[in-house]
């Protein structure tokens, strides 16, 4: 036979288990130092500034 499975616990189960989730992907991304975060701006900015000046086009728009 198959296991009797009280519906309102297994809801409530998985909601948490989903608030388990979301407070994990908090923390890996909020959870940073003020130097972690700086830094990964600056990498980001740097990256935007090589791909802008390799643009055939210098505004960066489309012509269309």
């Amino acid at each position: 036979m198959a296991d009797i499975v009280n519906l309102r616990q297994a809801r409530k189960q998985k909601a948490r288990d989903e608030k388990t989730r979301v407070a994990e992907q908090n923390r890996a991304l909020h959870g940073r130092s003020k130097a972690d975060k700086q830094r990964d701006r600056l990498n980001a900015d740097k990256a935007e500034k090589f791909v802008a000046g390799h643009r055939l086009d210098p505004s960066g728009k489309d012509k269309q």
